[in-house]
């Protein structure tokens, strides 16, 4: 018994030790990528058969999926390991990211395998978010491709700065000396640009396992190291834990009167208690009384640890703030500098209102100018208005409200960010801060003795803006022309906005693409909201196609001041009338982006008033509105009977 008890004992040792030695070791993120076919999934599934980390299990089960979906004939089809959706194995590719754990006596790895398809290089991206090393692989019969472009820049842009260029199948191509060479030098002077610290260039076959953990036979020309060799020996940068302290705040846990603790994640740094932080928005110093962990209280946690902190001092701190480090603080602004990454299928329009989300905040955005579109060919920076799926640029961007970040270079947790589009929730987009704009810093809200509601209160009326919103030709301006003609007559102090004057003045620099179009709305919006400041009632007459737009301008009013209007006449109708000759010319072909024939025309979904003009008369589509107005005015008890429009 005593035999056995001390076999135990030494087991656990064994495993302690074993456990206290995994520990220690250095933990290094890389990601596979390149274009389609290259052998990525391949290289992976080699790495963890060589480092045996397949069971047999597994194994069993490789050797059977071989036969079946493999392409390698009688061998085992190493891809196989990590394409585990059935998409991905009946077609040949990666789609998802996979990510997959391996270790060797010297280091810790964590790869993931990421797709090199076009259409899927947003999750390129989400797997280089995180790493540490890109392992580029390129087919020695195609050599450099678009994709390997396009993946080498996001890498670069997402802030890596290690390369392996494994050159793969190059036993396809009789294990040639002079293709590794000629490939090695080409993509050497592609990415002469892009900052990186380091490229080691590899040649290998990742079927037969030549110089991916052991050195080839048959290609003795080659004296560098092995990929498994280099991935085990290069450096990895500073850690996190080394960085000024992050805390961004996810939650306000208050469970009673007696506890009030801000709970989230370490981004960068570390905090002990007694430690002096400060409330990056506020600028409120305090100092962390406790740590609170699952475990119970902590003297000292570190980057990665979730933990909340109880602060000597009642300030007030809310999801989306940060607490940092008093002596190096983050940036803190509503208009930066950033790389965008763009995903989604309809283009990237500067004027567009999305959603930006970082790490704990999310606020509405607008991309004010596009600096330039990256082309993936040659690095070279191109004028542009948008950018398509899968095109990067360099792009400054308002807020709505200031959010607190860092630069991506310096801390990739707190200077990343995504986009969203508002209609659809999609995330259409990535970004990598590059800097704050500093002119924001010099532009403040000029408080004003006289506002809106006495500007309003002096001319008896309540501001409104009525957009009026309907493709041409179905009435919008006749409709809007006789409304304030009757408002006028009654005393009201009106201005009207119609489509085809603004296009003589202030925007007759604009044309007709999806982005003018886009750019037409954004600024006519910001004269309504003006001349709504000024007390008066806004009638806004409009094509507006699209619901991204209108929705960016109802968010510019105040609460119950934009009142949508849907002049719904048919196409057919539209073209029967053509009042301006306009279909004719568009149906001949003469006009190009006509709204409803070769542009679209997004119909409101929930607008306040909807007239459907077929069959009735613009007096009775005017009654309408009247009607609705009185009775929204008549509701609002903080309106006299004469104080309404």
């Amino acid at each position: 018994m005593q035999h056995i008890l001390a076999r135990d004992i030494a087991e656990v040792d064994d495993i302690r030790d074993y456990l206290a030695a995994q520990e220690q070791k250095s933990l290094l993120r890389f990601l596979t990528c390149g274009s389609v076919d290259d052998g990525k999934s391949t290289l992976i599934g080699r790495l963890l058969y060589d480092t045996k980390l397949i069971f047999e299990d597994q194994l069993a089960a490789l050797e059977r999926d071989s036969r079946k979906h493999g392409t390698t004939g009688a061998d085992i089809d190493f891809a196989l390991l990590v394409d585990g959706l059935e998409a991905e194995r009946e077609q040949g590719i990666t789609i998802d990211v996979a990510y997959r754990f391996f270790a060797t006596p010297k280091r810790k790895f964590i790869v993931a395998d990421t797709p090199g398809h076009e259409q899927y290089t947003r999750n390129m991206a989400t797997g280089a978010s995180t790493a540490d090393v890109a392992v580029v692989l390129v087919d020695a019969r195609q050599g450099i491709l678009r994709q390997t472009r396009r993946h080498s820049i996001i890498a670069s842009l997402l802030g890596i700065r290690r390369i392996v260029l494994a050159v793969n199948k190059i036993d396809l191509v009789g294990f040639d000396r002079r293709v590794f060479e000629r490939i090695r030098e080409d993509y050497l002077a592609f990415a002469s640009g892009l900052g990186f610290d380091g490229i080691e260039a590899i040649p290998m076959s990742a079927r037969f396992g030549d110089n991916v953990t052991r050195r080839s036979e048959t290609m003795a020309w080659y004296r560098g190291p092995t990929l498994l060799e280099h991935l085990e020996i290069v450096p990895v940068g500073e850690a996190l834990s080394e960085r000024p302290f992050r805390f961004p705040v996810q939650y306000v846990n208050r469970p009673n009167l007696d506890f009030r603790g801000f709970a989230g994640t370490i981004a960068s740094g570390s905090i002990a208690r007694g430690d002096e932080i400060v409330v990056a928005k506020s600028g409120r110093p305090s100092r962390v009384k406790r740590i609170v962990a699952h475990g119970g209280d902590l003297e000292r946690a570190v980057e990665g640890q979730a933990v909340t902190l109880v602060l000597e001092d009642e300030i007030e701190v809310s999801r989306g703030n940060m607490l940092v480090a008093p002596g190096d603080r983050p940036h803190v602004a509503d208009q930066l500098t950033a790389n965008l990454v763009w995903f989604g299928g309809t283009p990237m329009l500067p004027g567009r209102s999305y959603l930006l989300r970082t790490e704990t905040d999310h606020v509405s955005a607008t991309v004010t100018a596009l600096k330039y579109r990256i082309d993936v060919n040659s690095f070279a920076h191109e004028a542009s208005k948008s950018l398509e799926m899968n095109e990067v640029g360099v792009c400054d961007i308002s807020l709505q409200s200031p959010i607190v970040f860092d630069g991506f270079g310096e801390n990739r947790n707190t200077g990343a960010f995504i986009v969203i589009d508002r209609m659809t929730n999609a995330t259409v987009g990535a970004g990598m801060i590059l800097r704050p704009l500093r002119r924001a810093a010099n532009i403040h809200w000029q408080a004003l003795d006289v506002d809106k509601a006495a500007r309003a209160s002096l001319k008896h009326q309540r501001s409104a803006v009525l957009w009026f919103t309907g493709l041409s030709g179905s009435g919008k301006s006749t409709i809007a022309n006789l409304l304030e003609r009757k408002l006028h007559a009654a005393g009201r102090h009106t201005y009207l906005l119609d489509g085809d004057n603004v296009r003589h003045g202030l925007n007759r620099d604009l044309g007709f693409s999806e982005e003018d179009r886009v750019e037409n709305i954004r600024r006519v919006a910001e004269v309504a909201r003006l001349m709504a400041d000024a007390g008066l009632i806004v009638l806004v007459s409009f094509i507006s196609p699209f619901r991204a737009e209108r929705r960016m301008a109802r968010e510019r009013m105040a609460e119950g001041e934009f009142i949508e209007i849907f002049v719904d006449t048919p196409f057919e109708e539209c073209a029967r009338r053509d009042p301006k000759g306009l279909y004719a010319r568009a149906l001949g072909g003469e006009i190009r982006n006509f709204t409803g024939l070769d542009s679209p025309y997004e119909a409101p979904e929930k607008p306040e008033i909807h007239l459907s003009t077929l069959g009735k008369s613009p007096e009775e589509m005017v009654e309408t509105i009247e009607t609705w107005l009185r009775e929204r005015d008549s509701a609002d008890q903080q309106y006299d009977a004469g104080g309404g429009i």
